[in-house]
């Protein structure tokens, strides 16, 4: 009987709790003047709670929209603006590019020493990275292995009547047949006053190539924006030629070129080019020379 008595309870306690959510009740809102019913609406505590889970629910959603898309993010904590991130972004673009370049550098400079040492450069290690004009290098002291280089030069050259070094006035360069690059017109000739360190050849045909003019290796073979595409070749002697403005480069780094070999299509690349043309530089020993004292245009 007891067993029964405490079933019936439960059963009598859960059907008063139902019975209190379900319970509805009216809210009225009445005119305190004329006690005229203004608003009714008739509640219950389960649609309580489920209109006011709609309403949590939507206004976390508006917060959250609002902070995500619009500039109240950058009011919390941890949250950085659009301008910090853009220069932290391009910051990390900026040394990524930094980076890049010294290792192009190193492998040029480690290319180079390998060239002048008479070895040959590897094709999947060339790098082609621009050199500053010669003549606007800073001359600095010369290395313990340049110092032996320059020593087993000078001595294989000892006894070289035809390449005598001097003060200039007699180099030895007169003694050799320089080849003829470009067929064409002078029009501008050498002046070392205005840093203008060759000559211009305006060549009749538009699409003629460009030719070494003497045996050597491709030290460089590049482009910049001021003199387009350019190539250099190191010959003996310590004889450097170089070739600015041609539209295509023939050549890569590191390969031996034969003198009177095409190495270059004549062009107008560059900012610094006003017309189809080649700008021609001779360097001998660092210095800059008049390519029309020793080459027949």
């Amino acid at each position: 009987m007891a067993g029964n008595k405490n079933g019936n309870n439960k059963k009598e306690g859960s059907k008063k709790v139902i019975s209190k959510i379900k319970h509805k009740s009216r809210l009225v809102l009445m005119n305190d003047d004329t006690f005229e019913e203004q608003f009714s609406l008739i509640l219950s505590p389960i649609n309580v709670f489920a209109w006011g889970g709609v309403a949590i629910i939507v206004f976390t959603s508006l917060i959250i929209i609002a902070i995500a898309f619009t500039p109240l993010r950058e009011f919390i904590p941890g949250y950085a603006d659009v301008k910090t991130k853009r220069i932290a972004t391009s910051t990390a673009q900026r040394v990524d590019s930094l980076e890049q370049q010294l290792n192009s550098n190193i492998k040029y400079l480690n290319n180079l020493k390998i060239i002048l040492s008479g070895g040959v450069v590897e094709n999947d290690t060339i790098t082609t990275e621009p050199l500053k004009n010669i003549g606007d290098q800073s001359i600095t002291e010369p290395s313990y292995e340049d110092s032996i280089l320059r020593a087993g030069v000078e001595e294989e050259e000892r006894y070289n009547l035809s390449f005598q070094t001097g003060d200039g006035q007699d180099d030895g360069l007169r003694n050799i047949l320089f080849f003829t690059p470009l067929e064409g017109v002078l029009s501008s000739e050498f002046n070392q006053s205005i840093k203008h360190y060759g000559v211009d050849i305006v060549a009749a045909d538009a699409d003629a190539p460009v030719k070494s003019v003497l045996d050597g290796t491709v030290t460089l073979a590049t482009w910049t924006s001021d003199e387009g595409h350019v190539i250099y070749v190191q010959h003996k002697y310590n004889l450097v030629s170089v070739y600015k403005h041609n539209s295509v480069l023939l050549k890569k780094v590191g390969e031996k070129v034969k003198a009177g070999e095409a190495i270059a299509i004549v062009g107008d690349s560059g900012e610094l080019s006003t017309g189809p043309h080649l700008h021609l530089e001779l360097w001998h020993n660092g210095n800059a020379i008049n390519p029309i004292d020793y080459i027949v245009f």
